[in-house]
């Protein structure tokens, strides 16, 4: 009895780049010509709902805890490319009986790529959400929104939300270091903003940082009082990291906590279950099984492996 009541108060945040959640119809606002069914990709419509589904998959399976399962409470996701394509997800896909409900982002990012936040109103009431501009620097192109969430957890605490898609490394990492940094002190102005409201406040942040180890831009978060929960992170099936390039793995993904939140932490890891991952027949191992490698079809999940933070709330 008391080992179900401790199970129930857990708080489950799951974090997931989907590797181009694109529909297959044309905007012609955005440059998503390589996700049409006449493009080379040969994005179809059966493959954009089986993408749906293995997207919900995901998302469900993360709620597994050994023999016992909890649908996640909240859900960051990068790569997401409309309000459509999220509607699809949370109403027609797997996870139409999840009861689901979404926020996002409309961002100034070329591809028309934004980030979601998935939430269920049974465990998180939502406050407010808006997004966070993130201004251009010389030789930065414009990129995705930080999307902002607040809202209030079982318990009545508030708990404030950051959805991060860092620029790329596309030019070398050190070249677009700066671009990073910029979504970094953004990111800091805007934590700086709640702590002098609130400076107990439980704040989250989560995503696709497109860094890993000791990169400036996450360096300099952690010297805003915000812990990296996910640093050590790793998977119950041998993945070392969320994101695998020519057999190295390397975290790009994220989840950083206030003090506050810290205090009430359980675990942080990478779901790297068999079903997401395929041997790696040139660099030997296992790698994630990703939706295309190139401009071949693989029909897999994400190039990307889910982080699962669990806390007691």
């Amino acid at each position: 009895m008391m080992l179900a009541l401790i199970l129930s108060s857990f708080f489950t945040v799951v974090q997931l780049n989907c590797e181009n959640l694109f529909d297959y119809q044309n905007d012609s606002l955005k440059a998503d010509e390589e996700f049409l069914p006449e493009s080379y990709k040969h994005w179809t419509k059966s493959r954009y709902w089986r993408k749906l589904n293995n997207i919900g998959k995901v998302i469900i399976a993360c709620g597994e805890d050994g023999e016992r399962w909890k649908l996640p409470d909240v859900v960051g996701l990068c790569e997401v490319e409309n309000d459509s394509v999220l509607r699809d997800l949370t109403q027609r896909s797997l996870l139409r009986k999840a009861g689901y409900k979404y926020v996002m982002t409309e961002s100034p990012d070329e591809r028309g790529i934004d980030v979601a936040f998935l939430y269920s109103p049974f465990t998180f009431l939502l406050v407010t959400s808006y997004a966070l501009r993130v201004e251009t620097i010389k030789g930065m192109r414009p990129t995705r929104d930080i999307l902002y969430v607040k809202g209030r957890v079982r318990s009545g605490d508030s708990l404030h939300v950051f959805v991060v898609h860092a620029p790329s490394r596309a030019g070398g990492a050190t070249h677009t270091h700066s671009f990073r940094m910029q979504v970094a002190k953004r990111l800091g102005a805007a934590v700086d903003s709640i702590r002098s409201d609130e400076p107990h406040a439980h704040i989250l942040l989560m995503g696709d940082f497109n860094d890993g180890g000791k990169a400036p831009a996450l360096k300099w978060l952690t010297e805003q009082s915000l812990i990296d929960v996910s640093a050590t992170a790793k998977g119950r099936n041998g993945a070392m990291a969320t994101y695998r390039y020519q057999g190295e793995w390397e975290s790009l993904d994220h989840i950083f906590v206030s003090q506050k939140i810290y205090e009430k932490m359980r675990d942080c890891y990478i779901y790297d279950a068999d079903f997401l991952l395929e041997d790696d027949a040139v660099y030997g191992g296992k790698r994630p099984r990703r939706t295309y490698l190139g401009a071949k079809y693989i029909g897999g999940y994400s190039d990307h492996l889910p982080l699962v933070a669990r806390f007691m709330w």
